[in-house]
C-alpha cells in the first residue's frame, strides 16, 4: 500500500477519535450544568423515569444519579443477560446515551408527569412556544449568526423561579430540557460541519468510505469529505430517507458513534493505521469487542 495513503488514513482515524473526545467533553459539560441547575427540582419531583422500553430503561433518581438497564449476550455462555446499574456522573451517561436523546426524554417525562398536551412538532409551533417570530430566523450554517441569535434569545428569557407545586416544577424542567435539546442538536450539527471541513483536503484520496451498511441504514463519508446517509425510519411506511446535511444527520445519528464507527471502519480496512488491539494481559480482540458491545445500547434510530 502507498505510504502516503496509510498516512492519510492514520490522520483521518486520529482526527475522528479527537473529534469524538471533544464532543464527549462538551456534551458532558452541558449535561452537568443542566443537572446542577435542576438538582433541587429533580429532588422535589422524586426523580423521573425517562425511558422504559424493554429492555432499554433509563431513570433519574432524586439525588440526580441515573439507573440504566442494559441487555447483552454473554460471550462464553451465549445467553442474554439484563443488568441494571447506577450511573453516577454525566460523563458516564454520555458514553451510553446521546445527549439530545437525554434532554428529549427529560422533556417528555416532565410533560407526561404534568399531564400536559403532546409536544408541538411543527417548526412554526416550536418557534411560537419559544417566543421567536419567523422573521427572526437565521441560517444554521452561519455559526456566528446562530450563536448571536441564541445568546440574544437566552438573554431575554426570565429566570426560572422556585416552583409552587409539582406541575410547575415539571413544566420548568420540561422547558429547560427542550431548550437544551435544541442546543445539543445544533452543537452536534456544527461539530459535523467542522469535521467535514477538516477532512475535505484528504478525503478525495480515499474515495467513498462506508461507515455503516445495514438493512435499514447506510452511512458514508464521501470522497468530497461530506457525510451522507440513507435511513429507513420506523414510521416511514417503507420509504427511504436521504440525509445530506449535518442538521438532518444528527436527527438519526450520534456524532460520538459516527466518529467512533468511522475510526473502527478504517482500522478494520487498514489494520496498520490503528494501534495494537491486543490487551496487555493477552486478552484477544474479539473478547474485548464483545465486552464493549455489552455496554453499547445504540439508542438513536
Amino acid at each position: 500500500m502507498d505510504v502516503s495513503r496509510n498516512s492519510m488514513l492514520g490522520e483521518l482515524a486520529t482526527d475522528a477519535a479527537e473529534e469524538r473526545t471533544d464532543f464527549i467533553v462538551q456534551a458532558t459539560e452541558q449535561l452537568s450544568k443542566f443537572l446542577d441547575r435542576n438538582r433541587d427540582r429533580i429532588k422535589e419531583l422524586g426523580g423521573l423515569t425517562l425511558i422504559d422500553d424493554d429492555p432499554d430503561y433509563l431513570s433519574i433518581a432524586p439525588d440526580s444519579t441515573f439507573r440504566v438497564r442494559s441487555r447483552y449476550e454473554d460471550p462464553v455462555t451465549r445467553e442474554w443477560t439484563s443488568e441494571t446499574e447506577v450511573v453516577e456522573s454525566a460523563a458516564e451517561l454520555i458514553e451510553l446515551y446521546n445527549p439530545a436523546e437525554i434532554f428529549a426524554s427529560l422533556a417528555e417525562a416532565a410533560r407526561e408527569a404534568a399531564g400536559m398536551a403532546p409536544q408541538p412538532t411543527a417548526a412554526d409551533d416550536l418557534m411560537d412556544t419559544a417566543g421567536i417570530a419567523p422573521e427572526e430566523t437565521f441560517t444554521l450554517g452561519d455559526d456566528a449568526a446562530y450563536a448571536g441569535a441564541a445568546d440574544d434569545w437566552a438573554a431575554g428569557q426570565p429566570l426560572v423561579g422556585d416552583p409552587d407545586d409539582d406541575e410547575s416544577a415539571a413544566l420548568a424542567v420540561y422547558n429547560l430540557a427542550l431548550d437544551f435539546q435544541e442546543r445539543s442538536q445544533a452543537s452536534e450539527a456544527r461539530l459535523l460541519d467542522q469535521f467535514e471541513e477538516a477532512v475535505g483536503r484528504i478525503a478525495s484520496r480515499l474515495g467513498d468510505l462506508i461507515i455503516v451498511d445495514d438493512e435499514d441504514e447506510r452511512l458514508i463519508l464521501g470522497a468530497a469529505g461530506r457525510f451522507r446517509a440513507e435511513v429507513l425510519p420506523e414510521d416511514s411506511d417503507g420509504e427511504w430517507r436521504t440525509l445530506t446535511e449535518p442538521e438532518e444527520i444528527v436527527e438519526f445519528y450520534d456524532p460520538t458513534d459516527i466518529f467512533g464507527d468511522l475510526a473502527d471502519a478504517l482500522a478494520e480496512a487498514f489494520p496498520s493505521v490503528a494501534p495494537d488491539t491486543e490487551e496487555d494481559d493477552g486478552e484477544p480482540e474479539a473478547e474485548v469487542d464483545a465486552a464493549a458491545d455489552a455496554s453499547d445500547n445504540g439508542h438513536r434510530p
